[in-house]
């Protein structure tokens, strides 16, 4: 089987997974976007993907966006990693939306860097769910994101910041956790913020084991590599 098939193929299966689970949700296809994670992936695989209908991909290292972004630059880029305050210039410069905020010192480089670049960036707030994985601290703590209760604080700093616009939560459920529980908390923290901000309407949430549980509890955006790529190769 050709590259090309095979991506096909994968695609084909989280499609239907996609549109099971939101026929079990009671919601729309329509109301879930797949957002490709191409990281370790040739910028081949990207163009083979994007010739397959997909129009979102996301990278977690900035070194990755910078590479591969200038080449497909039709797409909508996401960066869905850590990001260091001194690398926000080049991240805005190829991506339309930053899915990882967790603190204000980054919501000001950002900031500053989507002036600089003359561009907005959409911004999701990254939600710690550790309080629903397992007892050892060191599980959910690695997910990175803001607690709950320090959201609102993050959400006002990206809303009255220039060029920035508020999009809504992400989330990575906890090693150890049921993942319909850790998302379910994450729908309550999306409807609390949506409350104060109506147009922070994302749920960043979901990947290739549990995007049936994201999209059951609300989950607008699914972030998938595995079930469409393959398994990763060991990054350098």
């Amino acid at each position: 089987m050709s590259r090309a098939d095979e991506l096909r193929a994968n695609l084909e299966r989280v499609r239907e997974r996609i549109e099971k689970a939101c026929q079990a949700a009671g919601r729309s296809r329509d109301e879930v976007t797949l957002v490709a994670i191409t990281k370790t992936f040739p910028v081949s695989d990207v163009r083979a993907l994007a010739d397959l209908g997909v129009t979102d991909v996301g990278e977690n290292r900035e070194q990755e966006l910078k590479e591969k972004a200038p080449d497909c630059p039709d797409l909508s880029w996401h960066f869905v990693g850590q990001l260091q305050s001194k690398k926000s210039r080049s991240v805005v410069r190829y991506a339309s939306v930053v899915h990882s905020v967790d603190r204000v010192t980054l919501v000001d480089a950002l900031s500053k860097a989507a002036v600089a670049e003359d561009k907005s960036v959409r911004c999701l707030i990254q939600v710690s769910l550790a309080a629903y994985g397992s007892a050892d601290a060191a599980t959910g703590a690695s997910r990175g994101g803001v607690a709950p209760a320090d959201v609102p604080e993050l959400a006002a700093a990206i809303a009255t910041a220039d060029r920035l616009e508020l999009g809504g939560v992400m989330a990575v459920a906890p090693l150890g956790s049921e993942p319909e529980k850790a998302f379910a908390g994450l729908r309550e923290v999306a409807s609390r913020l949506r409350s104060e901000h109506p147009g922070a309407d994302w749920i960043s949430a979901g990947m290739t084991g549990d995007l049936e549980a994201a999209i059951k509890q609300g989950a607008t955006h699914v972030r998938l590599g595995r079930a469409l790529l393959g398994t990763r190769s060991p990054l350098g």
